[in-house]
């Protein structure tokens, strides 16, 4: 999956991420996740999903995942050359599907940047309420 991420960050909407890839590699923010965020999921990585066409070509994936707090959608993505087809709404549906079924809870959250409206939208779309904002800043001086 780690290449898929990679993959994924072109052209990508959030904001924290296009900051990161200012000084930072695709591979460097992946390995970064994985060590870091990742790691502390206590579910198995069998809920992980990777979406494909009928002839295997990979579309997207996600990651559904508990973190300390919650059931939530790890990371979701739709690759470059797949977006604007409407597969995000299945994907985050299987996302969705995955920790309410195997892992026996009733909701999960997710989250998105402010900008990432394509990604709001399917949110939205799949019956996600906003819960709460959180405003990530970032400075352009060195410090």
């Amino acid at each position: 999956m780690r290449d898929l991420m990679e993959r994924a960050f072109q052209g990508g909407l959030d904001a924290h991420h296009r900051s990161e890839a200012a000084t930072k590699t695709p591979a460097e923010i992946v390995s970064d996740g994985f060590e870091e965020e990742f790691a502390r999921y206590s579910t198995p990585r069998s809920w992980w999903r990777i979406a494909t066409l009928p002839d295997g070509e990979p579309v997207g994936f996600v990651p559904p995942a508990r973190n300390a707090y919650h059931p939530i959608i790890g990371h979701i993505a739709v690759l470059p050359e797949h977006r604007g087809h409407g597969y995000i709404d299945d994907i985050l549906a299987e996302g969705t599907r995955v920790p309410v079924e195997e892992g026996g809870v009733t909701y999960a959250r997710a989250s998105t940047d402010l900008g990432n409206t394509p990604m709001a939208a399917a949110f939205a779309r799949a019956g996600y309420a906003t819960v709460g904002e959180v405003v990530d800043m970032t400075w352009d001086a060195p410090l």
